[in-house]
């Protein structure tokens, strides 16, 4: 039998993303405090950094959902792969999950 494990937890550094989201909310806050006095060259600065913290966020976000797509693509072939493999175990697992569910469902 050849099993597979897939991992799609570490895509993408959380803890650089979530450091990067952290930096544009406080660019964010910043030009609103900014231009609730002036709106000169203490706006356009923080709005220059706002805009490159957004590209960075929005770069990071699309190779995240890239990673992700393809780590999900990668766990349908494994478990199309394993069902194949072991049509019987997959029917025995199938009709567990029903029974378990069924009996949850009964209960309300």
């Amino acid at each position: 039998m050849n099993t597979q494990t897939i991992d799609i937890t570490n895509t993408v550094p959380m803890e650089k993303l979530m450091e990067e989201l952290r930096l544009m909310v406080g660019d964010a806050e910043e030009l609103l405090l900014s231009t609730a006095n002036q709106t000169g060259e203490g706006a356009a600065a923080a709005r220059a950094r706002i805009q490159k913290s957004l590209h960075t966020v929005k770069g990071r976000l699309a190779a995240a959902e890239t990673a992700v797509i393809e780590r999900t693509r990668q766990a349908a072939k494994a478990t199309d792969q394993y069902v194949h493999d072991n049509p019987w175990k997959a029917i025995g697992i199938s009709v567990c999950a029903g029974v378990i569910v069924g009996m949850l469902v009964a209960r309300r």
